[in-house]
């Protein structure tokens, strides 16, 4: 038995394809379909429909697919063990989520779900598609991430639950001083608007990209900066060097100094959404899930409760 052989199983039962999952994987198709074989081989059992389109799973497959993340979170701990680093206690629960949620939502939502409990966490970073892939493969136990309509993240309802678990927006903002200067969007010939970009392929630039088709004049700017990271660009747009799209969330914790650089029509509605696999099987994971699910609901019948928790967080950072 090859680990890359499960990883490669589960990444098919996600996508369904085989060019997709084994592009997913980092590998050729031709190697990709000779693992899934190879599996096959060693389960002694055909796993994979080849006679349907797209490929669905037999339900030798099925009763695999349950099994495999799990087999594989064990195979981690056990290594874990054998190399003598630390292993967390049951109520360990592994949380995939890109590096914007991480730096500037997660702390406070993560002291609320355990306020109750003492649940550990270990925190995954990645673009949608790794995290995804993360999800899929048993290796996170709670997938978080923004989401638009425009770009919704595809997960088997029957295999995944789903919570939106809050709202955000995505707008363009800059310092006074830069304001001052005159830059502000959509900019001219005369004065083309400093822009401070996303990185191409990181799942932003794709959101910028459809505001900016979607706008309601032609954006003229000069590309100034690229990066990967939301908060290194609110740095600089903090600093006067240009016009940076921002979630609120990620303006409010890094650059609460900043303000809007458009009239509307530049900005784009995000929902923050978690996923967990239904079946999942770990206690500590579940009670999360709830916790998460019940603070959500109490969040959307109390719209005031996020005023207040902002509030008293915004008391604690000038006490400090």
């Amino acid at each position: 038995m090859d680990t890359r052989w499960l990883q490669d199983f589960l990444a098919l039962a996600e996508t369904r394809n085989f060019t997709r999952a084994a592009a997913r994987r980092n590998t050729s198709q031709a190697a990709f379909s000779r693992r899934i074989q190879s599996l096959e081989a060693w389960a002694g059992a055909a796993l994979i429909d080849r006679g349907t389109f797209p490929p669905a799973l037999t339900q030798a497959g099925e009763q695999f697919r349950l099994h495999a993340g799990e087999l594989l979170g064990r195979l981690a701990e056990a290594r874990s063990e054998i190399e003598g680093k630390p292993v967390f206690g049951r109520d360990h629960v592994r949380v995939a989520l890109p590096y914007v949620i991480a730096t500037s939502l997660f702390s406070d939502w993560w002291r609320e779900w355990t306020a109750q409990s003492h649940a550990t966490c270990a925190l995954v970073h990645g673009n949608v598609i790794d995290l995804v892939g993360s999800l899929v493969a048993g290796s996170a136990d709670i997938m978080i991430a923004h989401e638009t309509a425009q770009q919704p993240i595809h997960l088997d309802p029957e295999r995944f639950e789903r919570l939106v678990i809050a709202r955000d927006v995505l707008k363009p903002w800059l310092s006074r001083a830069a304001l001052a200067r005159g830059w502000s969007l959509p900019g001219s010939e005369q004065k083309p608007v400093p822009l401070l970009m996303y990185s191409p392929g990181i799942y932003f630039s794709r959101l910028v990209d459809l505001i900016v088709e979607a706008a309601p004049t032609p954006l003229t700017g000069i590309r100034v900066a690229e990066s990967d990271m939301s908060d290194v660009l609110a740095g600089m747009a903090s600093a006067g060097l240009g016009v940076a799209w921002l979630t609120a969330s990620t303006r409010s914790r890094f650059a609460p100094d900043l303000v809007e650089a458009a009239p509307a029509g530049w900005s784009l509605p995000l929902s923050v959404v978690a996923f967990k696999a239904r079946h999942q099987r770990k206690r500590s994971v579940n009670d999360t899930w709830h916790r998460i699910a019940a603070m959500t609901e109490l969040s959307l019948t109390d719209p005031a409760r996020s005023e207040r928790t902002r509030g008293a967080k915004s008391t604690r950072d000038a006490a400090d």
